[in-house]
Formats: structure tokens, C-alpha cells, sequence
């Protein structure tokens, strides 16, 4: 039998992007050399009504023509934040095919979510929000479910789809998988890749107190399509995930490791918090994109 040909391997070369923010627009209006690409979340674009309403999605007055303008002069991908896969009562179809027809529009390559769920059903058929991405459990029951929606939502958006690791607060205890071990079944199964977000894994370590080189070495970095760098900070003795603060230099560290391993990678992209992207300025943005692109020069 001959193989399928992996749609990752096709992918285009990308470069170095930011994900938009308000705080980013003029840095991207005005200093666009210096960025390969632009990663917009649709959630923040538009008025989400509920599942069921008609019409549903209201796009913000002036996105349309905002979005336009970076669509026409470098590429676009979309990271949404609003699916929550990992709900067990329900898989919002409407959601994904607003993603298709946003896809249509902008023509982006690939688009991406996390591996984590914050809606839940709620009374009366409504939904109840839990207004922070939580960690779904690593065993076969889940595994099957969220194989099932990935599959769908490859069929029904015409290119790849990325999967995101989350970060977490609170340990699930006596899991039957590892998270390696979850996302290698994942991508195995159903064909996706992951978009590894550095700074989730080191927020992670640092909390949970696991070896982030060890979670590395278990993780099928062939998936890896996109990586996420982004910078934290301390919070009543937690570590959070704020994309405030420079990128650690654990994460610089991480990032040299994954380059030269991860064959099928095409995108680092920063993550900044609209307070820090005021506080690092133009130069400090443009340091953090320019060291990027050493560790890629140096290492791919």
C-alpha cells in the first residue's frame, strides 16, 4: 500500500509572527519588515451570540477592513481560543464552520486550538463558562472524543489543524496517559499537527515540577508545525501564563532544542499581553522577533 502524503510536509515556510493584539496594530502598520506573518484569534474580531441564534457571529465594525489590509500584505493564520474541544456535552459545529468560512476569506494555511475545554452546559439549554482553559484527562475515553471532532473539523476546514498544549494549575491525578503520550496517540490518529507552545510547557514545569527537556524527548516533535514563545509571571506563589515579561531564557533554551528536531515546523510566533507590548516598545519587539530568527538561522 502506498502511503498518504502527510499535508504537514506541504506546508509554506512562514517565518517569524506575532499574534495580534490592539496594542500590536501599530507596530505591524508601521514596522511590517519585521514581521513574516500575523496570527489573529477570530474570537476577538466578533460578537459571538450563543449557538442557535440567527445570525450567530457579528464581525466588529471595522475588523473586516483592519484584517484586509494585513491579509494583503503577508500571510494570516487563525488560533481560536473558543471551541473548547474538550466539553464532553457537546461539539459546537456552528463554531467550526464559521472557522471554514473565515478560511475562505483569509485563505490561511493552517488554524489552530488548544487542548482544553472552559464550556460547560448550563440550565435551560444555555452554557455556562468557567472563564479559564482547563486540562482535559489523558486516557482512552477522551482520546476517542476529541479524535472524533478533530477529524470532523479536518473535514469540514480545508487545511490543517493544529492542536495546542494547555497550560494548567491543578494536576489531574492518576491519569492513564502522559501528556506526551496523549498528543503522540492525538496527532497519530487523526493526521493533526501541534502547534507546541513553549512558555504553556515551562509554566507547567515550573508548577508541576516535571523535567520539560524529558516532556521534549517523549513528544513526536515531527507534528510540531507552529511554536508559541511568550513570557509569565508570578502570582500568589503560581506561575502564570500573563505574556507579560520577557521570554525566560529556559524557553530560549527549549526553543534551540525543538528547531533543529521538529522537521515539520514552519511559524514562531510571540504572544505578547497588550500592558507588556506598550512596556517593550518598538525595539524590544523587534529584539525578541530578531533573536528568533538567529536561533532559526543558527539552527535550521
Amino acid at each position: 500500500m502506498i502511503p498518504k502524503p502527510d499535508p504537514l510536509a506541504d506546508l509554506p515556510w512562514l517565518g517569524v509572527g506575532l499574534l495580534y493584539n490592539a496594542s500590536l496594530h501599530r507596530f505591524i502598520e508601521t514596522d511590517l519588515d519585521s514581521v513574516d506573518f500575523v496570527a489573529i484569534m477570530p474570537d476577538i474580531f466578533r460578537t459571538d451570540r450563543g449557538p442557535g441564534s440567527r445570525p450567530r457571529f457579528l464581525p466588529l465594525e471595522t475588523i473586516p477592513q483592519v484584517l484586509d489590509r494585513f491579509a494583503a500584505k503577508r500571510p494570516v493564520i487563525a488560533h481560536s481560543v473558543g471551541l473548547s474541544i474538550g466539553t464532553a456535552a457537546f461539539f459546537d459545529t456552528e463554531y467550526v464552520a464559521e472557522i471554514a468560512a473565515w478560511q475562505s476569506r483569509y485563505n490561511f494555511p493552517w488554524h489552530s486550538e488548544h487542548v482544553s475545554f472552559f464550556r460547560l452546559p448550563g440550565a435551560e439549554g444555555g452554557e455556562r463558562h468557567t472563564a479559564l482553559a482547563l486540562p482535559v484527562p489523558y486516557d482512552d475515553e477522551t482520546l476517542e472524543l476529541i479524535a472524533e471532532r478533530v477529524i470532523a473539523i479536518r473535514r469540514a476546514v480545508p487545511v490543517p489543524f493544529l492542536l495546542e498544549n494547555n497550560v494548567y494549575f491543578t494536576d489531574i491525578p492518576e491519569q492513564a496517559m502522559t501528556e506526551p503520550e496523549f498528543l503522540n496517540a492525538l496527532t497519530a490518529e487523526t493526521g493533526c499537527g501541534l502547534l507546541l507552545d513553549l512558555h504553556n510547557l515551562y509554566a507547567n514545569g515550573r508548577n508541576h515540577g516535571f523535567d520539560c527537556d524529558a516532556f521534549l524527548d517523549q513528544l513526536d516533535l515531527s507534528r510540531v508545525v507552529e511554536v508559541h514563545l511568550a513570557g509569565g509571571n508570578e502570582m500568589e506563589g503560581i506561575y502564570t501564563d500573563s505574556h507579560y515579561g520577557p521570554c525566560p531564557e529556559d524557553v530560549w533554551a527549549m526553543l534551540r532544542t525543538v528547531v533543529p528536531r521538529a522537521g515539520n515546523l514552519r511559524a514562531i510566533t510571540f504572544e505578547f499581553d497588550d500592558d507588556y507590548c506598550n512596556d517593550l516598545g518598538t525595539s524590544g519587539i523587534r529584539a525578541e522577533l530578531d533573536r528568533a530568527r538567529s536561533v532559526l538561522s543558527a539552527l535550521r
